[in-house]
């Protein structure tokens, strides 16, 4: 919704932090379970937002959480992972400077544990099991931070931006609900098409404070969510700016997921979009033909991958797109870290022309990774294992 994205950073402090769980697949996410405590009066969609835009702001979060995660079968897991097979852990944040959190999940048996700090729009996820660093920037607020302090649209303008939604997806309307014993409302949208193999998300917030208190990721095949982080206990309250200072291992890898750049004749640094300037800015040939899978090409750009430029395209429109990643292959040869190395998931092998890829099949989608020539390929989207594969084919 467009006027989300005009709150002030206290209210888009935690709804970011859900949305960032869901998309690392790290991701659905329910801050909280139903229980049988009190319910809020019931209300329209357009004044549940309006008053919980309007709430008093809380000083910080702090909760213990327990994340489970079906989005692989659990047949297909060697180790524990705490992002793939789920774990227990806790949750922090806070408003202050720009609005911090912090999501540690802590794996069970002796595994490694996984991080997740959000620091105003820069963003850092550690995997421990694969030792590596993600880390990028979350697409800055329209207006800047100062038009978006304390602007709180009006009922109306609420009402139009959800009629304006609701003509791309179907959404419900504000359901009462007691979370974590606390009267809440829920939310849940479904897209309309092109929607790939997610089925619906909702999300739960507290009727006193507009916070977030419950999401959750569904696939189109099941009932049951896919991805879920519940807390055992939620309590607003300052959290110390120390809860903030985790530093991954020196000899993590580390991921760039933001656009990279090239420089230009005039030497400043510009972002590198399209085929042609794409190719000026890696070292290995792209492959980024005007289709695949049947579907058009709709966007190249440069990333950036382990302290490296790589390319990454998009073919199709909606969530029912393909993403294909490319990257010059690591010194010590093509297939070095394949997706299942480290003992944490046997996968299925899969035939790319005269070379062998790895699959795998979530319930929210499938992601392919093979290499050739010099040239690593991650191939993915919210579609079956058919549509990757043939798209990996086509490349």
């Amino acid at each position: 919704m467009n006027f989300l994205r005009r709150i002030s950073t206290r209210r888009l402090l935690s709804i970011c932090a859900l949305a960032l769980v869901i998309v690392i697949g790290g991701t659905a996410v329910a801050l909280a379970t139903s229980g049988s405590g009190p319910k809020p009066p019931a209300k329209p969609l357009a004044n549940a937002v309006h008053d919980a835009l309007e709430a008093p702001a809380v000083p910080g979060i702090s909760a213990e959480v327990h994340f489970t995660n079906n989005l692989v079968d659990a047949s297909s897991l060697e180790g524990k992972d705490p992002i793939l097979a789920g774990a227990t852990g806790r949750l922090w944040a806070s408003p202050a400077d720009g609005g911090k959190l912090r999501l540690e999940l802590q794996a069970e048996e002796g595994g490694n544990d996984s991080q997740v700090l959000v620091e105003g729009r820069h963003f850092e996820i550690y995997d421990g099991t694969s030792e590596t660093v993600y880390e990028g920037t979350l697409p800055e607020e329209e207006g800047g931070e100062a038009a978006a302090k304390d602007e709180v649209p009006s009922v109306e303008g609420i009402q139009n931006e959800i009629e304006k939604v609701g003509k791309r997806v179907e959404l419900s309307g504000a359901i009462p609900a007691d979370v974590a014993g606390r009267a809440a409302y829920t939310v849940w949208a479904a897209p309309s098409h092109d929607g790939g193999l997610l089925g619906r998300v909702e999300l739960s917030w507290d009727a006193a404070n507009g916070i977030p208190l419950r999401g959750a990721i569904y696939s189109s095949e099941s009932s049951s969510p896919v991805l879920e982080l519940a807390a055992t206990e939620v309590n607003f309250e300052a959290v110390p700016a120390s809860t903030f200072e985790i530093s991954p291992p020196a000899e993590a890898k580390v991921v760039n997921l933001s656009a990279s750049g090239i420089k230009g004749s005039d030497g400043k640094l510009t972002q590198a979009v399209g085929a042609e300037a794409v190719s000026a800015a890696i070292d290995f040939p792209l492959a980024a033909p005007s289709s695949l899978a049947g579907l058009p090409q709709s966007e190249v750009r440069a990333i950036e991958v382990d302290g490296h430029t790589a390319a990454l395209a998009t073919y199709g429109k909606g969530l029912g797109g393909i993403v294909v990643i490319e990257s010059k292959s690591s010194p010590e040869g093509e297939g070095s870290t394949p997706m299942g190395a480290g003992g944490e998931l046997s996968l299925p092998k899969v035939a790319i022309g005269n070379v062998k890829g790895e699959e795998l099949d979530t319930a929210l989608g499938s992601v392919l990774r093979f290499s050739r020539e010099g040239v690593d390929y991650i191939v993915l989207g919210s579609v079956p294992p058919a549509a990757v594969e043939a798209a990996a084919r086509g490349l």
